[in-house]
């Protein structure tokens, strides 16, 4: 049986991100205004940024689209931690969140105006 560590997972899925966030580039080249206009909404949309500030298993893979299609992509590193979080079930501080988390929250995290 195929064992798969949170590091494979975490690079294989930064790769399809990135895969995909070609996909869009592609898009924006030929329909300019489409990737800002209609992708990136639709996709925020998706991912669930305000309803959860840490991701889950099933927002996690859009947020590393959206990271993906900013300038600094996804680090696996930080990806495996996310992995590790999400598949050991243990709850995790806001205060510990990744900078890629971080980043694809769209600086959500860093609202202090916010209760704790």
């Amino acid at each position: 049986m195929l064992q798969i560590s949170a590091q494979q997972l975490a690079e294989l899925l930064t790769g399809i991100a990135r895969a995909q966030a070609a996909v869009v580039q592609g898009l924006e080249s030929e329909l300019a205004g489409v990737k800002s206009g209609r992708v990136v909404p639709a996709v925020q949309n998706v991912a669930h940024l305000r309803d959860h500030p840490l991701p889950t298993l099933v927002d996690l893979p859009v947020r590393l689209l959206l990271a993906s299609m900013g300038r600094v992509g996804p680090d696996p590193a930080a990806v495996a931690k996310d992995l590790e979080r999400l598949f050991s079930g243990a709850p995790a501080s806001t205060a510990g969140t990744s900078a890629p988390a971080a980043a694809a929250a769209g600086g959500d995290t860093l609202d202090f105006s916010k209760p704790g």
